[in-house]
């Protein structure tokens, strides 16, 4: 007997007592998200977390569909269960678990600020101009924290990721702030755009599902052996092209977070 067909038993077991879960997890992606989500020419979700959802529903036994949803959106959908879980680089913090539910992580980050203007190395260089991030992002929360003692200009928000560093190419906003990797690999895709500086705040990505979730315990056992047997690690080195570095949350199993 296979060890995920073993898994697949055991959780079935588990939840034999109460309510039946569905044999299909149905998944909310923001597709403008590369090396986490994007999809290819056949408009097939590839990506870091679409390969970790894909493999914690073989685990379990049953069937993936990954929708399509605005980041923002997400956060509606999961609450009004319209999807079981949204991947998506989502930060765990304690105002979402106010609301959400989240597994463990399984990536440690920070933000940054991604820039196209001339002059513009670092946070200060921000005084008086305007600044953009991603609707209902840490990045948004973390300008609205901190636009006082930087000065920033005016504040613009955007759907997508794409608008976002398309006006940072053109100069519309001086600097995007938001997840550093995200960052990162547009800026190897896009020239007229860098990265000037990590905002170090210590966030960690997990999989974020409705409060109260059933599936909540059977996908963050699977995460646990994802981690244990080294799978989460191949997923690093796949679609970042890294070793995860020891101690991080990609290797390391963690509690259920709660909220404070």
């Amino acid at each position: 007997m296979t060890r995920k067909l073993i898994a697949a038993l055991a959780a079935a077991a588990a939840f034999a007592a109460g309510p039946a879960l569905a044999q299909t997890l149905e998944v909310g992606a923001y597709p403008s998200n590369p090396p986490w989500e994007f999809k290819n020419e056949q408009s097939e979700f590839e990506g870091f977390e679409v390969d970790l959802v894909k493999e914690i529903a073989e685990r379990l036994g049953v069937e993936v569909n990954i929708q399509d949803y605005g980041f923002q959106a997400l956060f509606a959908a999961t609450s009004s269960g319209r999807i079981d879980m949204a991947i998506s680089t989502i930060t765990i913090t304690n105002d979402r678990l106010q609301n959400q539910a989240f597994t463990q992580g399984y990536y440690d980050s920070d933000l940054g600020l991604v820039t196209g203007t001339e002059g513009v190395e670092t946070l200060e260089d921000l005084e008086g101009r305007p600044v953009g991030a991603i609707a209902a992002s840490t990045g948004e929360k973390w300008i609205g924290e901190n636009s006082g003692q930087y000065g920033f200009g005016d504040y613009r928000s955007y759907t997508t990721q794409q608008a976002l560093l398309l006006d940072v190419a053109n100069g519309r906003v001086a600097g995007g702030i938001g997840d550093i990797l995200g960052f990162e690999f547009a800026a190897e895709q896009m020239p007229q755009i860098r990265v000037a500086q990590r905002i170090v705040t210590g966030e960690t990505f997990g999989i974020m599902l409705p409060k109260g979730s059933e599936w909540l315990e059977p996908v963050n056992e699977a995460i646990t052996e994802i981690k244990q047997d080294g799978t989460m690690a191949e997923l690093y080195r796949k679609w970042l092209e890294a070793e995860p570095a020891e101690g991080t949350s990609t290797v390391t199993v963690l509690p259920i977070p709660q909220a404070e």
